[in-house]
């Protein structure tokens, strides 16, 4: 099961160094690190329904829901 509560010790300080690791980056060597981040990710996770279920958060996430105003 996808666990989407907040589950991460010190948020700020993660974000804080993800962000860090591109800096300096050209834009496609930055997605080039996020490709690689998400495989290593993905590999820790190792079940597929969880991978396919994060796939679809992450698609759906930041969309407006029907019934969403504009």
């Amino acid at each position: 099961m996808l666990n989407l509560a907040p589950n991460i010790p010190d948020p700020d300080g993660f974000y804080a160094e993800l962000l860090g690791v591109h800096e300096g980056l050209a834009p496609e060597e930055s997605h080039a690190l996020n490709a690689r981040l998400i495989l290593i990710l993905a590999n820790h996770i190792g079940d597929r329904a969880t991978l396919s279920a994060a796939l679809e958060a992450a698609r759906t996430s930041g969309q407006p829901r029907s019934g969403d105003a504009p």
